[in-house]
């Protein structure tokens, strides 16, 4: 019986006589309580599992087991097998689960072995070898721990080989990215939280460019996108992007998807100053409050992780808000907006349908048919602002479920930029506290937000040294708001929070790359439910 012909057969499961049927055409497994030969179709208490989700097939020792009573005593030598494969938890969570099919005949067992393991090598998607970072220092020092406890088992069940940097100190991984032979691995797997995750983003996409012969310095370059995937262990304080694009932040989830070879796209802002590379960032760059949080957290990292809440809370108490001029480009190319509350999740149209559209955009622009940023007209922004965020992803995390931006998407070349003009403390207090509930973050009179897929932001110490700047900015995008007036609070600089890193300036330009990465995930699924009886 070749692989792609449905096979089906009577076995038994937990000592219940159950009906197994697998279809290729399907890629489906399926099994359902069979009172006898000849049992019809399945019920309601029929299980399954996509031949995509199973780890391995393997043979089952049954030697010296005791089967008990009535049917089990006519095979007093049965043969079997273990399918290992996902099973769903609650909150997005995965678990590895093995399910026993027993027979009374040897060739049975072994066809079953064969048909599912030919389906099992069609799945060319899957890693076999991995290039593992773990950072041992990150979130409460549990990384290594975590891999070789979670992950390193699940690892060796799926046959897959890995080869294991512990770090030992900061941007070791992105050297490291930069320097070795990274053409024979599958994926680089980062151990650790968003910091690391940052540092192999950087050296990954860096080494891409430099192979590509692109000058990441020029803001108007086209980044080349990198064929090997990174997969996230989370191992931080916050992992703000696992719990983003996979819904939770366990360590055996990842590495369940990572097993099964999920690919999932995603976009990346590249942020410069003086066609100069400062960062690339993927989940938030923070003007104002959050950056100041981040910078003042810095000086207290002696106090752990309680340093960000005593930060936070300081910031708030402070209350400052820093003038200057926000003017970006409006991505319309995109199908959704930030407040239609529709979550990116697994197989996302938006991401989909607003790739397709960029695409034939550029298209258009590479043909001379028309010059996107001419037709596309700048907007500006002008005042005094408590916070200016823009968000690639969500920005979700244990403590605010929905995020910075509950409708913002992983790939559709876009960021959500979020102002938040100077307001009362409470009405600040107001919008922060939407960020953990349902209610809707964006429905204040102070706040504003685009969607984006370029933007710049120059802060008014910089706009008062450079004049001549402001002019030129004055006939490229048009004459500034002044919906606005002055408020009178003292005027000083903040510093931008870059992915959790501080960056050295406070002008910055930034450009959207549309689906620039992939990750081992294949988004925030919508309504998961458990398949499998444990």
């Amino acid at each position: 019986m070749g692989a792609a012909e449905p096979l089906r057969s009577e076995l038994w499961v937990k000592r219940r006589r159950c009906a197994v049927s697998l279809d290729p055409a399907r890629a489906l497994l399926r099994w359902w309580p069979s009172p006898g030969p000849g049992a019809g179709a399945p019920g309601a208490d029929a299980c399954s599992v996509p031949i995509s989700e199973i780890i391995t097939v393997e043979e089952t020792d049954t030697r010296g087991k005791h089967y008990g009573s009535g049917k089990w005593q006519k095979m007093e030598k049965p043969f079997a097998f273990t399918v290992h494969c996902v099973k769903r938890a609650r909150r997005h969570r995965w678990k590895w689960a093995q399910v026993t099919f027993c027979c009374a005949e040897e060739p049975l067992c072994h066809l079953w072995l064969q048909t599912l393991q030919e389906l099992l090598d069609k799945l060319t998607s899957r890693p076999k070898h991995l290039l593992v970072f773990i950072n041992p220092f990150g979130g409460k020092g549990q990384g290594k721990r975590i891999y070789e406890r979670k992950v390193a088992p699940l690892f060796t069940l799926a046959s897959i080989t890995t080869e294991i940097i512990v770090t030992e100190r900061a941007n070791q991984a992105k050297e490291s990215l930069y320097e070795i032979n990274i053409d024979k691995y599958d994926g680089i797997i980062c151990v650790g939280g968003d910091g690391m995750f940052s540092e192999i983003l950087h050296g990954l996409i860096g080494r891409t460019q430099r192979n590509a012969g692109v000058d990441q310095n020029q803001p108007r370059a086209a980044l080349v996108p990198s064929p090997l995937r990174i997969g996230i262990i989370p191992a931080g304080s916050t992992d703000c992007v696992c719990f983003s694009t996979v819904g939770t932040n366990d360590a055996e989830t990842s590495a369940l998807h990572i097993i099964v070879g999920d690919s999932l796209p995603m976009d990346v802002s590249s942020v410069h100053h003086n066609s100069t590379l400062l960062r690339y960032s993927v989940s938030l760059l923070g003007y104002g409050f959050y950056g100041d949080i981040i910078k003042d957290s810095e000086k207290k990292r002696w106090m752990g992780l309680i340093r960000y809440d005593f930060s936070g809370l300081k910031t708030f108490l402070s209350h400052h808000c820093y003038e200057g001029t926000v003017s970006f480009l409006p991505a319309r190319h995109t199908v959704g907006s930030p407040r239609d509350r529709k979550p990116c999740r697994a197989g996302c149209f938006v991401c989909r349908q607003s790739k397709q559209q960029l695409e034939e955009e550029q298209k258009r622009s590479l043909y001379g048919l028309e010059n996107t940023e001419e037709v596309e007209e700048w907007k500006v922004v002008c005042g005094k602002f408590l916070a200016i965020n823009a968000t690639n992803m969500c920005c979700a995390c244990p403590r605010s479920p929905s995020g910075l931006s509950p409708a913002a998407h992983l790939g559709d070349g876009s960021s959500d930029l979020i102002l938040i003009r100077k307001c009362s403390r409470f009405n600040f207090l107001r919008f922060l506290v939407r960020h953990t509930n349902q209610y809707d973050q964006f429905d204040f009179a102070f706040v504003e937000v685009y969607r984006v897929k370029k933007f710049q932001f120059t802060s008014s110490h910089m706009e008062e040294e450079d004049s001549d700047l402001k002019e030129r900015g004055k006939k490229r995008f048009g004459q500034m708001c002044s919906e606005h007036p002055s408020c009178c609070c003292s005027v000083s600089n903040s510093s931008w929070n870059c992915d959790g890193e501080i960056l050295s300036s406070s002008s910055i330009e930034v450009r959207v790359h549309c689906q620039l990465v992939r990750l081992f995930a294949r988004g925030i699924e919508e309504n998961p439910k458990e398949e499998l009886d444990s």
